[in-house]
């Protein structure tokens, strides 16, 4: 014991006697929202699946083209080869085919044989020859008065599936630091916070960036991994290739690509995850031309609409583009009625309580989901990367 004069002052005491303040429960830094995809795709539907493997049919109209096989450089021989393509299966007799690169106008004889279409040529009484490569599209039928029936084509969709994956994230608490006075508030709710908005980091980063698949799927115990959007988005603009200059894609390239990529199939009301030099690139593109509006809570997220002459797109810069490289000069374009947030019937996320074991000398909690993504059309959605500037 010590013995003190005189004033006493708050300078005198140090951080046993005085703690000082750290504002009681601390402030926790979180990069602008955790899971933007999942808030958007409970909005826009989710479903439960009784098995962790999920199939869905894909069908889709046609394009019913054909490329020549080989010149034709007289206008009068009536045979025609094409590249082997299911497409020609829809050619049967009285088919009209129309080379689109002449407007030379055909009509099928015979049915494909060998990849070779039998054709009556230059109906109308043109004179065209056909270039190797030429392009040939179906362009109707027609039949001649009192004919019969032409043979029946049909077409059958075909079918895709991904797999659920086990999300597991833990707290741990011992029992001591469950009745010790922290300044931070209760140490054992922090951490459930803090796991919770992991857990939900980690669902959304496996929905953008995980690869279907499934290891020893004949055993008792397999493990299964979701497919995520960069894996399965089949339409991808690569900015290194794609424009006149590596890496820029201008105004007018960009024009492009709304018009022949981005709204060429679904909804005319798209999503965009942009990392923030996409954001800019959108910025610049969008002066003085489409300008941009907010809009609050749509699908539960704020976004930024760029009304187009092609479609409108639902901007917003996601907060996992900032934090892994390479992100930042990506945009993945999403038509959000064609794909689905996909849970395991009862395994929908939930907080597991006192899993411990019973030696243990504390808590121990576990948040669990057992989910995967759902993209019921591929063609719908698109994905630009290296799109470094404009």
């Amino acid at each position: 014991m010590t013995a003190i004069s005189g004033l006493r002052g708050t300078g005198q005491f140090n951080t046993d006697f005085r703690p000082t303040n750290y504002r009681e429960l601390f402030t926790l830094l979180e990069p602008n929202g955790t899971a933007p995809l999942q808030a958007l795709l409970s909005m826009a539907g989710s479903e439960a699946t009784d098995d962790p493997k999920y199939n869905h049919f894909r069908d889709e109209m046609p394009d019913r083209k054909l490329t020549v096989d080989g010149a034709v450089a007289s206008t009068s021989t009536a045979s025609v080869t094409v590249d082997s393509a299911d497409d020609e299966a829809f050619v049967v007799p009285g088919t009209i085919l129309i080379n689109v690169d002449t407007g030379e106008v055909m009509r099928a004889t015979a049915a494909p044989s060998s990849h070779a279409i039998a054709v009556a040529r230059n109906i109308g009484g043109t004179t065209h020859q056909i270039a190797d490569g030429a392009n040939i599209i179906i362009g109707g039928h027609a039949d001649s008065e009192g004919g019969t029936s032409p043979t029946a084509v049909s077409f059958d969709p075909t079918t895709d599936f991904n797999f659920t994956q086990i999300f597991k994230t833990a707290v741990q608490v011992s029992g001591t630091l469950q009745n010790t006075f922290l300044r931070t508030g209760d140490k054992e709710q922090e951490q459930l916070t803090k796991a919770l908005k992991m857990h939900m980091s980690d669902i959304e980063r496996s929905m953008f960036f995980g690869r279907r698949a499934e290891e020893n799927g004949s055993t008792a115990s397999p493990t299964r991994y979701t497919g995520g959007l960069t894996n399965s988005i089949v339409n991808v603009t690569d900015g290194a290739s794609y424009g006149a200059t590596n890496n820029i894609i201008t105004e007018k390239e960009f024009d492009r690509l709304l018009i022949e990529n981005i709204f060429a199939y679904g909804s005319t009301e798209k999503v965009a995850f942009c990392g923030a030099r996409v954001i800019s690139n959108l910025m610049e593109v969008g002066k003085n031309r489409w300008q941009p509006t907010q809009i609050d809570n749509a699908y539960g997220v704020s976004l930024s609409r760029y009304t187009t002459y092609a479609g409108d797109l639902l901007v917003y810069m996601h907060p996992m583009f900032r934090q892994i490289p390479g992100m930042e000069d990506e945009m993945i374009v999403l038509d959000m009625n064609e794909i689905k947030y996909r849970y395991m019937q009862g395994r929908d996320t939930q907080l597991i309580r006192d899993i411990q074991t019973p030696d243990f000398d504390g808590v121990k909690h576990m948040y669990q989901t057992e989910c995967g993504l759902e993209m019921t059309q591929a063609k719908v959605h698109h994905r630009i990367k290296g799109w470094a500037g404009v």
